[in-house]
């Protein structure tokens, strides 16, 4: 279904639509004409197809960027047996069997994964399990070691040690043991191994697990590089460096050193406990323009959804939003140490943070937090399964079995801060729009944030925005074409045009081919005002089974549901298979600063929980829902005043 608002005489603005395209040829390498098509071109030569030289990126790429195996000591030291052999041959599609003896394989390969396991600590997993004299030799390595191979309650209480010398004291247990290097040498040459440009892409990465007070502060760290630019440096921990100015700091000396390039993804604000998008340094200080712009430099992407909830908005912060309310984790931080408190929420959600950013750009002049969004498992099994039917845990103990869903993932001494194994969500992935599969191509996407993350489903979607787009636009055969000509994709910007327009949106998505039809394509709006106050506003642009958008923007009447929870199933009776829409901003106004992006939504299919209930004839948790929407959420597009 469309619905379509059409505006004449727009004139296109050079710097949104031609010039951001050949921009964007000129500085991706990968993206540039075949140089005989350019002079060709250039000499007047008339080439016959139409497709020589195309330059835009015009495949679909999903894989996982938060990933560990048994290297990690919160892994291989509490039941995980998979290494990275494993995870890259279950990635690329193949059967293996799960640490807890049962066969498991994914519907579909994914194009590409990270291998990001935990810097700190780095390598004492394996040191345990191959009883490595370098450990045995070291007084605590040792202790740790006998206590570990006593027994069961033995082997709890040495893993109950190391997270609390390693990450409550924040001390590292191993300092001066050289058991990192090796490891980490290891980790690049088998990710390179595994690279295989043109059909699989693997990445080399770690975790920076900053936990202050058990605040969750983590990010990911990915290279784009391989063996010979990574091996030169090893992972930076927290023990190193306890604030994230330091791992910028860190990531600088490696460009500056190698000629690599990298970045790092914050995770997981949601159980920050509003540290993660507070508009002040990490030692309280005022930001300014050159810390903002640091940030932005060296984050340009948040995981915006994973096993440890989503992290779009919540029911407080977006009340007018009916999909808030999604996989939500909110009663406290990430070590279940402190409770969550109202006022913490405004600084640990995506969109409430792009919201912060605008307030801060209007402070400063730069916006530390005009991020991209991607998604990720941050599984702890090397098994990267997202999809509610196919769920095999974030952690050894989590995998498929009759008594699950009541372990805990977050314990704590007060009950009412506890998160449950039911509560765990099977999200997410990471989508990019790419020339080809290669390393190249998928950083880019990333760093240009022409990528987008999905709760767990392989939904396809496509969003331009642009001043002169027409309706006719959307249905035209070469809609991508026309969208990189006339305006930008998704993680672009646009420069305020002509006193009098409003920007144009046009949006393409289309199912999970193995999955749930579409319910609706959202629109998703935040401004700031001349006030300098921050507003947000949902616009559904496109809806199916002939429901209508009222005047307000909205189509109130929900999509049905076909999931019978007895038996986990659900059909595809309701909802559409592809939806696209044309809009224009009613409410745009030229002199504010604005951002968009698009929301997918699935019809309701039977959460991973209730497939359980269904397989092992066991009750229903009561801690979540019994069905769940799937959804894919778009990097921003920004909507910026002239000058």
């Amino acid at each position: 279904m469309r619905q379509f608002k059409r505006q004449k005489g727009a004139r296109i603005r050079l710097a949104s639509g031609a010039a951001t395209f050949l921009a964007l040829v000129a500085a991706t390498p990968s993206l540039a004409f075949d140089a005989s098509v350019r002079g060709a071109a250039e000499a007047g030569a008339e080439v016959y197809s139409p497709f020589v030289g195309r330059a835009y990126p015009d495949q679909l790429l999903f894989g996982d960027l938060h990933f560990h195996t048994e290297i990690s000591f919160d892994a291989g030291l509490i039941g995980t047996s998979l290494d990275m052999h494993d995870a890259f041959r279950v990635a690329r599609g193949e059967k293996i069997i799960s640490n807890t003896g049962q066969p498991i394989q994914l519907i579909r390969p994914l194009d590409f994964l990270a291998i990001t396991e935990h810097a700190e600590m780095l390598g004492l997993a394996t040191a345990m399990r191959t009883s490595d004299p370098r450990l045995l030799s070291h007084d605590w390595g040792s202790r740790t070691y006998a206590l570990f191979n006593s027994g069961q309650e033995g082997r709890m209480a040495a893993f109950a040690d190391i997270i609390d010398v390693g990450t409550v004291q924040g001390r590292d247990p191993l300092d001066g043991v050289d058991l990192d290097g090796d490891i980490w040498r290891d980790i690049v040459h088998t990710v390179d191994d595994y690279n295989d440009p043109g059909r699989f892409t693997a990445l080399a990465g770690f975790e920076w697990t900053f936990t202050p007070q058990g605040d969750n502060l983590h990010r990911v760290i990915l290279f784009a590089d391989g063996a010979e630019h990574t091996s030169q440096t090893r992972p930076f921990t927290f023990f190193e460096g306890s604030d994230p100015e330091l791992l910028w700091d860190y990531l600088a000396r490696y460009e500056a050193d190698t000629g690599g390039r990298a970045i790092a993804v914050p995770h997981n604000a949601n159980t920050s406990n509003g540290l993660m998008f507070a508009p002040q340094k990490f030692d309280g200080s005022p930001m300014d323009a050159e810390y903002a712009a640091k940030r932005i430099r060296w984050e340009p992407m948040h995981e915006m959804t994973q096993i440890k909830g989503d992290e779009e908005t919540h029911p407080l912060l977006s009340p007018d939003d009916e999909f808030a309310d999604f996989e939500t984790w909110d009663v406290s931080n990430i070590a279940g140490s402190a409770p969550k408190t109202p006022e913490m929420l405004e600084f640990e959600y995506a969109r409430s943070a792009l919201k912060v950013g605008l307030r801060v750009e209007r402070e400063i002049g730069v916006n530390p937090f005009k991020f991209g969004f991607y998604g990720a498992t941050d599984t702890h099994t090397a098994i990267p399964t997202t999809r509610e039917d196919n769920y095999f845990g974030k952690y050894q103990h989590t995998e498929p079995s009759p008594n699950r869903h009541n372990g805990e993932v977050i314990p704590a001494d007060d009950p009412a801060l506890r998160i449950l194994t039911a509560q765990e969500s099977a999200a997410g992935l990471t989508a990019v729009w790419a020339r080809e599969n290669t390393r190249e191509e998928v950083f880019g996407a990333i760093t240009r944030k022409e990528a987008y993350a999905t709760t767990g489903s392989r939904i396809s979607v496509r969003v331009f925005a642009g001043w002169d787009f027409e309706a006719d636009d959307l249905g035209a055969p070469d809609f991508v074409a026309r969208g990189y000509r006339g305006g930008v994709p998704m993680g672009g910007e646009l420069m305020a045009g002509v006193e009098g327009d409003a920007p144009r949106f046009m949006v393409r998505a289309l199912r999970d081919p193995d999955g749930a039809n579409l319910d609706r394509v959202q629109l998703i709006k935040g401004w700031i005002d001349a006030d300098g106050k921050t507003h947000e506003r949902i616009y559904d642009i496109a809806v199916s089974d002939e429901r209508e958008i009222g005047a307000d923007g909205r189509a109130r009447e929900p999509v049905g549901n076909t999931v019978d929870i007895e038996t986990a199933t659900y059909s595809n009776t309701i909802g559409a298979p592809a939806l696209d829409g044309f809009w224009q901003d009613p409410d745009y106004d030229p002199a504010e600063t604005a951002f968009y992006y698009v929301r997918v939504i699935e019809i309701p299919k039977p959460r991973w929980t209730t497939h359980d209930a269904a397989f092992y004839d066991v009750p229903l948790p009561d801690v979540v829902p019994p069905t769940v929407q799937d959804r894919a959420y778009t990097s921003p597009i920004w909507v910026t005043p002239a000058g």
